[in-house]
């Protein structure tokens, strides 16, 4: 049974961890100065931004977990720290009552516009400028390379697809 694995090479090893220590490492970085001045953190900052994403600053509770890879459970317990800071609301939805969109509310979208800049340089400074333009090449390739051999993150258990959301000019969840 062992005898046909292929165990990585010295140099796929170490492009492995790299990827998941760098990976770990800068999301918790990233996350810990943007609490700091910002005063909110990444998984929030994503939500943020998804919803800014998305037609009319709204998405079913159901996309909205696929897009962010959570449990329904979990972003029913994000959804309800923003709501309590007024950053996104519940909507019923009318064209079936047993679901619900998230919103973003005028108050969520300013502080993502206050948020955005801080995080950009962030990520210019912890990411984009410690690499050359060839490196970022390199990376953006490889890093697409593996994203098309992955299946696709679930959609909205309604079955609808969807077109890709516009941006709203808030910066990137980086």
């Amino acid at each position: 049974m062992a005898d046909d694995i292929r165990w990585l090479t010295p140099l796929e090893m170490r492009a492995w961890r790299g990827y998941l220590a760098t990976h770990s490492r800068l999301l918790s970085l990233l996350d810990t100065e943007l609490q700091a001045t910002q005063e909110i953190g990444i998984p929030d900052y994503g939500v943020l931004v998804t919803l800014s994403e998305a037609p009319d600053h709204r998405l079913r509770m159901s996309e909205l977990a696929d897009r962010m890879l959570l449990s329904p459970s979990g972003l029913t317990r994000r959804i309800d720290s923003l709501a309590r800071e007024g950053l996104v609301e519940r909507a019923l939805c009318p064209e079936d009552r047993r679901g619900t969109f998230a919103v973003l509310t005028g108050a969520g979208l300013d502080r993502l516009r206050r948020a955005a800049p801080q995080h950009v340089r962030q990520v210019r400074r912890h990411f984009v400028e410690r690499l050359t333009r060839d490196q970022l090449q390199v990376l953006a390739q490889a890093f697409e390379g593996v994203l098309e051999h992955l299946p696709p993150v679930p959609q909205a258990r309604t079955g609808s697809p969807g077109s890709p959301p516009e941006s709203a000019g808030v910066g990137t969840l980086g």
